[in-house]
């Protein structure tokens, strides 16, 4: 097994939906077969939606780990990896800081880019490159209220375990799933606009799964949404959800009668700046046909 780097960004022209699968073309078959079992980086390009663009960051944001591969039943040539156990990262990893690279295949030996390695879309990267973007990736800074009541030199538990523990841990992936759909609806909750925090610093709003875990939901921001606790339980009972343009839906069973005056009066969610941290498709239909109460 190998560890490997995947380009991919929103406006790809291939079949991606990089929390479940990877959509790839034969010339890469044989280093994707080499990383099966294994943890993946996601890396998006500078360039995202067509050859003049520069709107990528050049960095590396998500790690997985292929569990199958299969043909492309439509598109001869074509492959598609599956993957399992998808976390994006606290924040990006540049792909270098000053003169040193992250990894060592993009640097010539003369100091600068190596653009033909660049330009390859899967690629091989050693385990020790690999572990480091990893460990830059998820390195948040605990805000006051999320430190646990140890002593000063006891070291955290998730700083000394082994990087694919931390990764698979649900513990450690339900922290860092509510870190980073808070952060993206920066502690505000989509349905009312409430931003509570209470005098510890600790925001109210909770991160709910739209597909929930147990339902293979993955634990990705576009999976997730930010709620107070009220609409949190009316949401994973069904009372409550979302339309594909991000319309509020109400339930016409059991909804409490003030609700309305909870609920933002443009009756649309409030969404992250970010367009690819918004609700995806999927999974707001998949919590429409299976849970909502229509």
């Amino acid at each position: 097994m190998a560890n490997a780097i995947f380009t991919a960004s929103e406006s790809s022209a291939y079949d991606d939906r990089i929390e479940a699968w990877y959509h790839f073309p034969k010339t890469y078959l044989r280093q994707v077969e080499q990383a099966k079992g294994d943890f993946v980086l996601y890396y998006e390009p500078r360039r995202t939606s067509g050859p003049n663009s520069a709107t990528g960051r050049q960095a590396y944001f998500a790690i997985a780990q292929i569990v199958g591969i299969e043909p492309d039943g439509k598109r001869p040539d074509h492959y598609y990896a599956h993957l399992k156990h998808f976390l994006e990262f606290d924040h990006p990893v540049p792909f270098r800081e000053g003169d040193e690279y992250y990894e060592s295949a993009l640097r010539k030996d003369d100091g600068s880019t190596n653009r033909g390695a660049f330009g390859r879309s899967v690629r091989l990267i050693p385990r020790d490159e690999f572990a480091r973007i990893v460990q830059a990736g998820l390195s948040a800074q605990l805000e006051a209220w999320e430190r646990p009541n140890r002593v000063a030199e006891e070291v955290p538990e998730y700083v000394v375990r082994p990087i694919v523990e931390q990764v698979v841990s649900r513990k450690f992936r339900d922290a860092a799933f509510r870190r980073h759909v808070r952060n993206a609806y920066g502690n505000t909750c989509a349905v009312t606009g409430l931003r509570l925090i209470n005098g510890g610093g600790r925001p109210e709003v909770q991160a709910a799964h739209i597909r929930p875990v147990e339902e293979d939901g993955p634990d990705t921001v576009r999976n997730g949404i930010a709620l107070t606790g009220t609409v949190h339980w009316l949401f994973d009972r069904g009372l409550l959800s979302f339309d594909d343009d991000y319309t509020i839906l109400l339930s016409p069973h059991g909804v409490p009668n003030d609700l309305d005056k909870l609920i933002r009066a443009e009756r649309k969610l409030l969404l992250p700046d970010s367009p690819e941290w918004r609700p995806h498709p999927t999974y707001l239909n998949w919590h429409r046909l299976q849970r909502f109460k229509a």
